[in-house]
């Protein structure tokens, strides 16, 4: 059989079997160095010559494709229309927001040259567009019948991030999509926030194979210049939190200052409410950081640029046989809508394919030997398991659709297994401390809704408020820091 005899052949006459490169770190001994061999070996970026900058290289640059295609659709099909905006903005427009321009004006490059002239005004580079955008708004927006306006863009986004950069996962340029809508009333903000935080939560637990929390941040947490803001969470291996995508009602905090106005249906103005919203290539960070083991990546099948990687296995004189087969079966897995490649390299041996393959963390591996040709099977390996299953030629596309199903919802139920570890409750500060310190997670506990207790607990611990629940229990006991009467009880974690 293919998986028994295959280590043992070569992939090409006189060729000398070379060293197999991989991981070199235990996931659960050195995360960040893990974390860093993954990225890099796996094919999924390399690093820039500026600080916090990468290349998106093909095996990270195809997830965020399919991300778009996937959240693409959504969007579309309730009535969102993608466009693009500058990336200037000038200084003018990034002060009219008295809070957005307080939170981010510390990460902001800034253009002051033209060539070698100086300019009259400094320009950002966006950090966010909320100011270039509305701008154009209030020039589009004239009558209750332009809303609601529903724009959508896929750009890339600057800030100075110079500590703790991580590939996807924090750095000075990243790749995003930002929604921008405006509405008649609050009610109808309210409904696009929740229906996009809908949309986040749908797109990384049934695709990306990922459980989240969802919530709302608290005052000192949400976006600057929001009404509020509302989030998906994710728990990473390391018990720290990342956030996978926020929704932010902005209430009239912009439409006011920059005139988005409209004549309502009695003919009298009215400033409209408006909306944005955001994910980023840190979902690509978080599904390696996830569902990468010791091997490498592992891609839930629904997002793999990948589904199967097929190794022909034979010594000299038996590839024409082999060869002649693993296309045959590439073909037929091709002709149902599977990525296959047909791993023909005659100067690599079977056992260093597999490696590399396991590195890039492609779903399935298809092994092909004389024997399989002979009997009429193949080999089929899963990545997050390492099960080997023998599938008739015959039955090749159904059994390795099949397959491709079972991993996916196994990668989401051990996902949400691990979630269910590193989720945790204090009923005291004491108790709330040593979890932050042991392990971290997700801790939830009662909060009396003060800045100045969530700031101790943020200076003592290094958690924050990652998420209010919607659903909070309506018993709530007293808060763990003051004693008060807590409000609310939310999720505290450390984060990236």
């Amino acid at each position: 059989m293919a998986g028994t005899n295959g280590s043992e052949g070569k992939g090409g006459k006189g060729k000398v079997r070379e060293k197999e490169e991989g991981i070199t770190v235990k996931k659960s001994e050195d995360f960040s160095e893990w974390y860093t061999q993954v990225v890099t070996k796996g094919g999924f970026a390399d690093y820039g010559p500026v600080q916090g900058t990468i290349a998106y290289m093909p095996n990270s640059y195809a997830i965020w494709e399919r991300i778009q295609q996937l959240f693409g659709k959504m969007i579309r099909e309730t009535g969102h229309r993608n466009v693009y905006f500058p990336l200037l903005i000038p200084e003018s427009f990034l002060t009219k927001e008295k809070d957005h321009i307080e939170g981010f004006a510390p990460e902001v490059f800034w253009v002051t040259h033209g060539g070698s002239q100086e300019l009259g005004e400094r320009y950002a580079i966006r950090p966010t567009s909320e100011t270039i955008i509305y701008s154009f708004y209030s020039k589009w927006v004239r009558s209750w019948r332009d809303l609601p306006l529903l724009l959508n863009q896929w750009c890339n986004i600057l800030r100075a991030e110079i500590k703790s950069t991580k590939p996807f996962v924090r750095g000075s340029e990243f790749l995003w999509q930002e929604g921008h809508t405006v509405h008649e009333t609050e009610k109808d903000a309210d409904r696009e926030v929740m229906m996009i935080l809908g949309f986040y939560k749908e797109l990384v637990e049934r695709y990306l194979a990922i459980p989240v929390i969802v919530g709302r941040k608290s005052e000192k947490e949400k976006f600057a210049g929001a009404l509020y803001t509302t989030t998906i969470e994710l728990m990473m291996p390391d018990g720290k939190a990342l956030q996978g995508g926020t929704s932010h009602n902005l209430g009239q905090n912009f439409s006011k200052p920059f005139g988005i106005k409209f004549l309502d249906r009695n003919n009298q103005p009215q400033f409209a409410w408006t909306t944005s919203w955001g994910i980023s290539t840190r979902l690509i960070g978080a599904v390696l950081m996830v569902h990468g083991d010791d091997k490498g990546a592992v891609i839930p099948p629904e997002m793999a640029p990948v589904h199967a990687a097929i190794v022909p296995i034979y010594k000299s004189g038996e590839e024409a046989a082999v060869l002649k087969k693993a296309r045959e079966v590439k073909k037929r897995l091709e002709d149902t809508g599977l990525s296959v490649v047909l791993d023909e390299r005659d100067d690599k041996t079977p056992g260093w394919k597999f490696s590399q393959h396991e590195l890039e963390g492609v779903p399935l591996r298809i092994e092909i030997g004389p024997r399989d040709v002979k009997e009429g099977k193949v080999v089929v390996v899963r990545r997050d398991t390492s099960e080997k299953a023998s599938v008739s030629e015959s039955g090749i596309a159904a059994g390795v659709e099949k397959l491709l199903e079972t991993m996916q919802k196994d990668m989401l139920a051990r996902a949400r297994a691990a979630l269910e570890k590193q989720t945790h409750s204090a009923k005291d500060y004491q108790k709330l401390k040593e979890t932050i310190e042991k392990g971290g997670g997700f801790v939830k506990a009662d909060w009396c809704g003060a800045e100045a207790c969530e700031m101790k607990i943020k200076d003592e611990t290094g958690a924050t408020v990652r998420a209010i629940p919607f659903d909070e229990e309506k018993r709530l006991g007293d808060c763990v820091v003051c004693g008060k009467k807590a409000k609310h009880s939310p999720y505290f974690a450390r984060s990236y």
